[in-house]
């Protein structure tokens, strides 16, 4: 099986991707700081390794991801309030994760992002907030400028509803939510889908079935390259 490196691995959107993955032929590898999550996660299917995203390096990152031919990066602070776990955890992270591929000799690249967080920060925005977004921001464009295989997906709001399998994806959806199954279902699906590289697209709840909504939203895509070709 081929192993799929799920940085964050002890995520709520993980914990949902682990099971996919095993279903999809992969074997997910779950990066997780605490040795208290290995049997939790075994149970799901998933190998586990120790890696320490604060604290380890791009190296450690690099040995980590040993055997794996795709990483997915889905760790995050979360809403701890802490402003500095913002940078080290949503934007390091996924820096380290990014400079780990190239020793490890890996080119496909997941990335779960946030929506509009190309937007401008709105001048009321909790420094929490502003951190958060900042941080989601920086982490995407360093991915879009590197030379991975990357594909970039942006969710609203995340719930833990029961997924449906129709989502709305494409690069400038309405605001709205989207169940962590529903999310985690996507990312399954995108990761062996060569047409999904180099996208980043925003997703929320209600729409085609996910094979479907990702089939609409890549014809969207090439008929912007034809407007491109045409200068229009």
């Amino acid at each position: 099986m081929a192993g799929v490196a799920v940085v964050g691995g002890h995520g709520k959107v993980a914990r949902l991707l682990h099971p996919l993955l095993v279903r999809a032929g992969h074997m997910p590898v779950a990066l997780v700081r605490n040795e208290a999550y290995r049997h939790e996660l075994e149970a799901l299917g998933a190998e586990v390794r120790l890696l320490d995203i604060e604290k380890e390096t791009s190296e450690e990152f690099a040995q980590a991801f040993a055997g794996c031919r795709a990483v997915v990066f889905a760790a995050g602070a979360g809403t701890d309030g802490k402003v500095e776990r913002k940078r080290t955890v949503d934007l390091e992270g996924s820096l380290k994760s990014i400079d780990a591929c190239k020793p490890a000799r890996i080119k496909r690249f997941v990335q779960i992002s946030a929506m509009a967080v190309d937007d401008p920060i709105p001048e009321d925005a909790s420094p929490v907030w502003r951190a958060y977004i900042e941080a989601k921001h920086a982490a995407d464009e360093a991915l879009r400028g590197s030379q991975l295989d990357w594909t970039i997906l942006r969710p609203g709001w995340l719930s833990d509803d029961p997924g449906t399998r129709r989502v709305l994806i494409g690069r400038d959806v309405p605001e709205g939510d989207i169940p962590r199954a529903d999310v985690a279902a996507v990312i399954a699906a995108v990761l062996d889908n060569d047409g999904t590289i180099g996208r980043q697209w925003e997703l929320i709840h209600d729409g085609l079935l996910i094979i479907e909504a990702i089939a609409v939203a890549e014809l969207a895509e090439l008929g912007r390259g034809a407007q491109w070709a045409r200068g229009e």
